[in-house]
């Protein structure tokens, strides 16, 4: 019993020990990395940073025109019209215009199985055996008509999912979105699943 207390007062007289020597080796560390960092700041200097100079005004902003180099002809006509910047008419909406989904009572519908029968899946991507989803941000007219078509969501990115489904919406006709019992043009999240059979 009494060789048993003084081997636990031995062995809490090493553990205090080596906690007093690794305290020690701390405070000689730090003393000398703080010597060395006074060293630094004395050769640091505090310089005044320039700032950006402000944009130009929008009028003094050239407008460059291009004009494709070869014509890609397609099979279809494309449902959008161009429209000159500053002409735009009470028929015809901005991208402000299209109401948010939560605004409207009843959201755009499109046909399932023509969606499905459009969308094609990437070669490259089914080589691979990978399949994906994509997120599309769709802008449908007060008559149905998809306007415009982004992006939001790739998964994986770059191997050609947006794209297919881009494809498939493109110039598509659906039932328009609800509001107040009339038709209204609406911005639609529509989630696309690409899967192999």
């Amino acid at each position: 019993m009494l060789n048993e207390k003084r081997l636990r007062l031995a062995v809490l007289a090493a553990v205090a020990l080596a906690h007093i020597l690794m305290l020690l080796f701390f405070v000689v560390n730090m003393s000398a990395m703080s010597q060395a960092e006074q060293e630094n700041a004395r050769v640091m200097k505090v310089t005044d940073l320039d700032e950006e100079p402000p944009p130009p005004p929008e009028e003094d902003i050239p407008v460059v025109e291009a004009i494709a180099e070869e014509m890609i002809e397609t099979d279809t006509e494309p449902v959008q019209t161009v429209v000159a910047p500053g002409t735009l008419t009470a028929s015809t909406p901005s991208w402000d215009d299209y109401l948010q989904i939560h605004l409207v009572s009843d959201p755009p519908k499109f046909d399932e199985r023509e969606i499905s029968s459009a969308l094609v899946y990437p070669p490259i991507a089914l080589r691979s055996s990978i399949e994906g989803r994509v997120i599309l941000e769709l802008f449908v007219d007060k008559n149905g008509y998809v306007q415009q078509v982004r992006i939001m969501m790739e998964d994986p990115p770059d191997r050609g999912f947006g794209e297919a489904a881009v494809k498939a919406f493109t110039g598509r006709r659906g039932t328009p979105a609800m509001a107040n019992g009339e038709p209204v043009s609406a911005r639609y999240r529509y989630p696309v699943s690409f899967r192999i059979k």
